[in-house]
């Protein structure tokens, strides 16, 4: 096994981490945390949500996932890949900000 396949392997194993985050997320009783060490914002449907917040795990994963095949060609091509999972991390950030978290949290 060579070494691009290898990084492709724990790419893809790191990208379904995410997918399994998103498929926690749907069953969870609580809401679903966004980011790291801070306490989730206070929603309306924690339901609705959670399903929200795990469609945009799922497709974090997938993505970043297709996003690794660079790393199969080697050499350069790998640069591909790095700057193609900060530009899907920004894009995911703006999701949850100006979509998920201003449809569900709770007005005072």
């Amino acid at each position: 096994m060579t070494e691009q396949w290898m990084g492709f392997i724990i790419w893809s194993l790191v990208g379904s981490m995410f997918i399994i985050l998103g498929v926690c997320s749907v069953f969870s009783k609580t809401p679903a945390g966004f980011w790291a060490n801070v306490k989730t914002v206070e929603v309306t449907d924690i339901r609705k949500y959670n399903c929200a917040c795990a469609k945009l795990f799922c497709a974090f994963g997938i993505v970043m996932i297709l996003g690794g095949v660079p790393i199969l060609w080697g050499g350069p091509w790998i640069v591909v890949s790095l700057v193609g999972v900060m530009a899907e991390v920004i894009a995911a950030m703006a999701v949850y900000i100006l979509v998920i978290e201003k449809r569900y949290r709770k007005r005072r």
